[in-house]
């Protein structure tokens, strides 16, 4: 990673200096297949970059991280490449006015997702080609200058092996044996796209006839491996797709500027999709090749639009530096939401944004590493770590309290108008500030200095008082913020009362919308209403807080959680009992106790694997270790109880098994799951399809009930790649120290598994039923992972220092250990830095939780 850097002040300066006419990029592929021993395989790139110097006889640089240039020339004069490439960059001296680089390089195929990544299909021998960029992977497979605010033009031209289909942003034609693609609009290095191979391809159309009378016809296709066409679903994937398109052309004013509309579903791939236009990638994941629940489709049509929107935020629109990744990323994650609600079959999203995606800003916010919306990112390291719960979710649900605070009208009028005005250009976050104090008349600067520039998250606290005939004399909102962020915002929220019916149900009588400021609001609205058996902070979900509750409300939850009707307020009620547990305030005992009670009872079927998700952490990481034997039977106990009266066929059946699976640990548990894989067990309704079956080996491997020749059966009859990430899993999870050792030494040692592979490894690695048998990784985790993060491409470091942190080593020794690294460390890379902080945070967190735990045995 040295030298692959780019800080924020060379780019401002390079940008100062150059602005970029075009680039033509072409790429012959045809190294991609048939045996070769070159290490690494590399594939030949021909870049000409035309651009313009504000100084003529400057010196700048051009971006390329490729094994070897074969030539380069810099305004027709020749450059001797060991003169002026040193891996990373293209030194450019005395430069013209106009000027052109011909830069011809042998680039690699990666394994790690970045950059052209190369994936051999077990099942048929295949082989599969796609780029992921964001945020400056580019570089390694064309020359470029790598940054956001150098927009230009491209034109791909690509050559192929025989019988392969290429495509790229623009639409594409084959011409004596070349892919040629049009020329696309000016866009940054990062959303440029070129994928390749034997792909299944599916086509459709899209036209819209706009109040002028005008017509567009975008040609639509999506795309898979062959091995995955019979299971890939193309109908849903364009009907959502058309909704999508139908509702941003309703509300967006600016009809779709890219031409086509493709999509790829590619293996290995680290992200959930990338948004370049033209040509969205995707994970081959959202193929689903069992069954899933609703919950899997809503997800994936979310990122479908998430990637829609970002044709508008972040393609035609792009942020000026990654500081302002939150004008695309929040954005999107908020507009995917926003739309899918809107115009698809997925009306209860806010539910899972509420429930789900918050619950990733919550945690994240709570880190030492957190940040303003807006954050101060000095280089592509720190990029790569934003990609997180902020900028994301927490700006997302900030997006969803924006549009509450200036109204939805001028939200969407706001958008048309930075469109219009910052089209195919860059921007900050005064550009998007400014249309929305023109179409709100609100006074933004003081809003975005609360909710955007800076950090933390606020908890918003009910207080009731009663008159002797039990009616509501004052209602508050008591607002805390955390000593380290000790802002106190505007909210505009909704506060909610609810009593139980003579039914028993918990049902809202009484509800007043207001701004919440300061330490503490009286809620006038509500003063004289009868007693609540609860008070709901932030109804509706409005603004982004945790919530807490009065100790009469808190007691109704313990006994009536269930009773709730209204399924996005008992989303948010065990949202917010969660956060308690996670802040050491409810015993995580407490919380599992609530969900063997209600959880069977919850209808909405994200919030359901939400909440089984929750209860094994809790478990996990934050029961007090002397009751976690106890817990995991009571678990245990409990789902198999609730996968047994499931509906038969249901998706609350097949969510249920995957919970008792994941909480499987007596004989009994365990033989029931060898049963129902031999099919001498059976309950009735469910349907042990493949991937089921991986899942119920995954805890028979961890107990040593799956050897390595069980594996390899399975592994024959699923030889596919699924199949293999599933076999790679298993193997590592097994109770054996020479497994263990091997796992490491595959992960750590070497490089030679694959992005997709080492994810499988470390996810088998650390079991929670194995503390003892990981517990010397300890020491040797902190003493390689230095080492690791110099020699290894970012992603995989990240995948590394994140995994394989021992979090199961839950006692202050290991907390000692990680102090004692970031104390010794401190001229560390500033990014390894933030991940240990994170995971050392994390881990005393489970201490706290664990001490809070241990407590109420007492």
């Amino acid at each position: 990673m040295p030298g692959e850097n780019l800080s924020r002040d060379e780019a401002q300066e390079r940008a100062a200096l150059l602005s970029v006419d075009g680039y033509e990029v072409f790429l012959d592929l045809r190294s991609a297949i048939g045996e070769s021993d070159q290490e690494p395989r590399t594939f030949r790139s021909v870049t000409t970059l035309r651009f313009r110097s504000a100084e003529p006889g400057a010196t700048s640089f051009a971006d390329l991280i490729a094994p070897s240039v074969t030539a380069l020339s810099l305004n027709g004069k020749d450059l001797d490449p060991a003169e002026v490439f040193d891996g990373t960059r293209i030194t450019l001296e005395d430069l013209a006015a106009e000027n052109e680089l011909v830069v011809d390089a042998q680039c690699a195929y990666s394994r790690t997702g970045e950059g052209m990544h190369r994936f051999v299909d077990p099942e048929d021998g295949e082989v599969y080609l796609y780029t992921q960029y964001e945020p400056a992977d580019s570089r390694r497979v064309f020359a470029n200058f790598e940054q956001p605010d150098l927009k230009a033009p491209f034109r791909f031209e690509v050559r192929a092996p025989e019988g392969w289909t290429a495509w790229s942003n623009g639409a594409g034609e084959l011409v004596d044996g070349v892919w040629k693609f049009a020329e696309t609009k000016p866009i940054s290095t990062y959303i440029t796209a070129v994928v390749a191979g034997p792909y299944h391809y599916v086509t459709d159309s899209y036209s819209r006839t706009f109040d002028d009378g005008t017509t567009l016809d975008i040609p639509l296709g999506a795309m898979c491996r062959k091995g995955l066409a019979k299971h890939f679903d193309a109908d849903d994937v364009f009907l959502v797709t058309k909704q999508g398109l139908d509702f941003f052309h309703d509300n967006f004013d600016y009809p779709y500027p890219f031409g086509k509309y493709d999509q790829a579903f590619v293996p290995e791939y680290n992200l959930g999709a990338m948004e370049n236009p033209g040509c969205v990638t995707f994970r081959e994941e959202f193929i689903f090749r069992g069954k899933v629940t609703q919950a899997s489709y809503e997800r994936r049509a979310n990122v479908i639009l998430h990637e829609m929107a970002h044709m508008w935020f972040g393609d035609l629109v792009t942020m000026r530096w990654w500081d302002d990744l939150w004008l695309k990323e929040s954005f999107a994650d908020f507009m995917g939401s926003f739309s899918m609600v809107e115009a698809t079959r997925f009306t209860n999203g806010w539910i899972t944004f509420a429930n789900n995606r918050k619950a990733w800003a919550y945690r994240a916010d709570q880190l030492p590493s957190t940040h303003p919306v807006t954050a101060d990112i000095r280089d592509l390291e720190d990029a790569k770590l934003n990609f997180d719960g902020i900028t994301y979710a927490k700006g997302a649900s900030v997006l969803k309290q924006l549009v509450a605070y200036v109204g939805r009208d001028a939200f969407l009028d706001g958008a048309r108008r930075y469109f219009k005005r910052h089209a195919y250009g860059n921007t900050r976050l005064g550009d998007l500030l400014s249309v929305l104090e023109e179409t709100s008349g609100r006074d933004m600067a003081s809003w975005s200095q609360s909710w955007l520039q800076t950090a933390g998250v606020n908890s918003l606290t009910p207080q009731v008082i009663l008159n002797a005939e039990g009616r509501i004399t004052e209602l508050s909102v008591v607002q805390e913020a955390a000593e380290s962020h000790p802002e106190l915002r505007p909210h505009r929220v909704a506060v909610g009362l609810y009593r139980r019916t003579p039914e028993g149900e918990l049902t809202r009588y009484a509800r007043a919308e207001l701004d919440v400021d300061g330490p503490r609001t009286i809620v006038s609205e509500l003063a004289g209403e009868e007693a609540p058996d609860l008070v709901l902070v932030n109804d509706d979900d409005l603004t982004y807080c945790k919530i807490r509750f009065d100790e009469n409300s808190l007691a109704t939850l313990r006994t009536h959680l269930g009773d709730i009707s209204d399924p996005l307020a008992r989303a948010l009620c065990w949202s917010a009992l969660w956060n308690l547990t996670r802040d050491g305030l409810m015993p995580a005992r407490d919380f599992i106790g609530l969900v063997l009670r209600f959880a069977g009872r919850e209808s909405d079927i994200g919030v359901l694997q939400m909440l089984h998700t929750w209860t094994d952490s809790a478990l996990t990481f934050y029961a007090a270790p002397e009751w976690r034997e106890e817990g995991g039977r009571a678990l245990a106990e409990g789902a198999l109880r609730e996968l047994r009266i499931a509906e038969p066929g249901s998706q609350n059946q097949l969510t249920w098994a995957r919970f008792f699976a994941a909480v499987a640990s007596s004989a009994a548990d365990l033989q029931l799951l060898q049963g129902l894989l031999a099919g001498t067990a059976k309950i009735d309704g469910l349907d042990v399809d493949q991937e089921l079956r991986w899942s119920f080996l995954a805890p028979l491997a961890a107990h040593g009930l799956a050897d390595e020749g069980v594996l390899a059966t399975e592994l024959v009859r699923d030889d596919t790649a699924s199949g293999k990430r599933h076999q790679v899993r298993c193997l590592a999870a097994r109770p054996s120290a020479a497994v263990k050792a091997q796992a490491w030494a595959s992960v750590v040692e070497s490089d030679s598994l694959s992005n997709a592979l080492v994810g499988a490894t470390i996810s088998g690695f650390a079991q929670a039923s194995q503390r003892e048998l990981t517990a010397p990784y300890a020491p040797r985790y902190f003493a390689a992972i230095e080492r690791v993060w110099a020699e290894r491409s970012i992603q995989i470091g990240m995948d590394v220092v994140k995994g394989l942190f021992p979090h199961l080593q839950d006692d202050q020794g290991t907390l000692d250990a990680a102090d004692l690294w970031l104390a010794s460390h401190e001229s560390a890379a500033p990014a390894l830095r933030r991940l240990v902080l994170e995971a050392r945070d994390d881990l005393a967190r489970t201490l706290r939780a664990q001490a809070c735990d241990a407590a109420a045995s007492s």
